[in-house]
């Protein structure tokens, strides 16, 4: 069990780990070895994360979550498999915990009696422009 937040935490079972040749750091052992993680989670199918968390990780995480709902981390920062899988569960982590919060609430202000006038004065100032603009048929006489 890995605890994400007081009343959300994950099933190692939820979890699935592919190893894939890595780019970047490592010299010849980056031909050889497969350090680089792929962490796949079924956010639509895992029963750990309630609805509205579920909603809310899809949104957050975008492109990294594919038609099927399974989220794909790709960790290949380090050169061994033991440091980008932790790499990848902390990104995981910091995601769902990120999507627990619930969305702060919108309060409706209404704009300032200096804010009002300021806006009049320039709609005032854009009419007198455009009325300047205009041709005047007795001026063309």
């Amino acid at each position: 069990m890995i605890k994400v937040t007081e009343g959300i935490s994950l099933n190692n079972d939820d979890l699935t780990f592919v190893f894939v040749r890595s780019t970047g750091p490592g010299g010849q052992n980056v031909n050889k070895v497969s350090t680089a993680v792929q962490l796949r989670f079924e956010v639509l199918n895992s029963t750990s994360l309630p609805a509205e968390v579920k909603s809310r990780l899809i949104k957050l995480a975008g492109r990294k979550v594919s038609q099927e709902g399974v989220l794909i981390i790709e960790a290949r920062r380090y050169r061994t498999q033991e440091k980008n899988k932790a790499d990848a569960i902390a990104r995981l982590i910091t995601l769902i915990q990120k999507a627990a919060l619930p969305p702060r609430k919108r309060y409706h202000t209404k704009p300032t009696r200096s804010a009002r006038e300021k806006r009049l004065q320039t709609k005032k100032l854009h009419g007198t422009v455009k009325r300047n603009r205009q041709t005047h048929t007795h001026d063309l006489e």
